[in-house]
This record gives structure tokens, sequence and C-alpha cells, in this order.
């Protein structure tokens, strides 16, 4: 592992300015590129924590403010700890922030989002990985299916409504997907019950996608973060495990 620089930067977009965080090794040289979809709780150190851990391990990695459009990171005052007492008060404040962030607009944002990475003097040339977490892990795969050309591993943890039956689900950009995929869903998660698991790979199947998909058992909705009542080391632990294996086959 080497030490992470991190700074904030903007990013262009057709609606205004995206804020980010971007962190990369300390030693100068460019390395793979990764964008990285934040949680419903936006931008904020747990976040930046992940992505510094990730940039040690040999990666640049963008981190944007999803919620841009209502302002700047921290767009939400949070606590520094997020129990299950705070959770539904926090999300009267999110989920009007997550509804106008349809797929269309998600996705011509995902393209701002990979043109600055493809600028930036530390990343180097050719595809991108994407990560993504809670309703980020829908952006990952529909990123993958947006930008097959730009997009050679996408990953999803604890991903929310993967494989609905509305017109625009996530699933349906499989026949799009040139990218390897790894899925790690919560097993205890209402977001995600069986029958969109079982969609999602049958759809994955079908299109003959590169990937993996796997229930991580006794895990709840949100596992992967520690700043969260929801967090579970193990299966943390296993999530670290399988992000940096399908990143280091692919880079």
């Amino acid at each position: 592992m080497t030490t992470a620089q991190g700074t904030d930067i903007d990013i262009p977009t057709e609606d205004g300015i995206a804020d980010a965080y971007l962190t990369h090794p300390g030693d100068g040289g460019p390395h793979p590129g990764v964008l990285f979809y934040m949680d419903a709780f936006g931008l904020r150190p747990q976040l930046k924590s992940m992505a510094d851990r990730l940039a040690g391990a040999g990666y640049t990695v963008l981190v944007p403010n999803l919620f841009h459009r209502h302002g700047r990171a921290p767009v939400l005052e949070l606590p520094e700890f997020i129990d299950d007492a705070s959770r539904g008060g926090l999300f009267q404040h999110i989920l009007p922030m997550m509804q106008p962030l349809t797929p269309e607009v998600a996705m011509r944002d995902a393209g701002a989002y990979l043109r600055r990475l493809a600028e930036l003097p530390e990343v180097a040339d050719g595809p991108v990985a994407v990560t993504g977490y809670c309703f980020g892990a829908r952006l990952s795969l529909m990123t993958a299916g947006a930008y097959p050309e730009r997009v050679a591993a996408a990953a999803g943890f604890h991903g929310a409504q993967l494989a609905t039956d509305a017109p625009d689900s996530p699933h349906l950009v499989a026949d799009r997907v040139t990218a390897e995929l790894y899925f790690g869903h919560a097993d205890h998660d209402p977001s995600l019950p069986p029958e969109q698991v079982q969609r999602l790979e049958d759809a994955l199947t079908a299109a003959g996608v590169r990937h993996r998909c796997e229930v991580y058992p006794d895990a709840p909705h949100g596992f992967t973060q520690a700043d969260t009542a929801s967090y579970q080391a193990e299966g943390d632990k296993r999530h670290w495990a399988a992000l940096l294996d399908l990143l280091d086959r692919t880079f």
C-alpha cells in the first residue's frame, strides 16, 4: 500500500459544476482510474476514506457529489454516526434529491465524470473501472451499459432496485455491457429481494456478461459503511477482497 494524496476538484457538467473528491497514489505516476459512486448519504469522510484505501492500492479514484444540483458536499448535515433513529429523518431530505436523478440525467453526468477522468494526468490511458454502493451500485451497472468502450470493470455492493419491472431498470442494459462485473448483495435487503437477485443473474447470464453475483450471509443493506449502524465487518472485509481482486485482474 502506498500513501494516498486527496484533493477536492470541480467537474463541468451540462447542468453546472459537480464537486468531487480525487485521490491517487503519491508516487507521481499515472494509475488506472476508478469512478466511485457514493451511497445515498452522500460524499462525506467515510467515502473519502474508502477512496483513499483504493488509491493506496494503486488506483486514481474520483468520487463525485451526485447531488451537486442541490449544493456542494456535504449537501446534508450528517451526524458523525448514522444510527437507526436518525436514518428516517435523513431520508426525508435525501429522497427529494434522488428522485430527479433519472437514468437519463445520471448517465449524462456519468459522461462528464468519465471525460474528467480521461483528462487527468494522474489517470493512465485506457478504460477505467466503476464501483458503487447502495443506489450507486445501480449507477455502476448503468454506466457499464451506457459507456462500454470506457468501462472495463464494474462492481456494486448492497445495491438497491437493480432488477425491477420498470422499463428503465438497470438490469436491462446487460446486452450492452462488455466489462466484467461483480455484485455483492446484502442478505437482508428489502431494496433487493431474492426475485430481483435472480432476475439480475438471469439477465447477465443470458447476455453473456462475465460476472459474479454473491449474496453475503447475514449482511444488512449498507454493510460496507463504517459510519452507519448497518456496518458489518465481515461483509466489509469480503467486499474489499472482491473489489481489489476484480481491479487487479482487470488492470
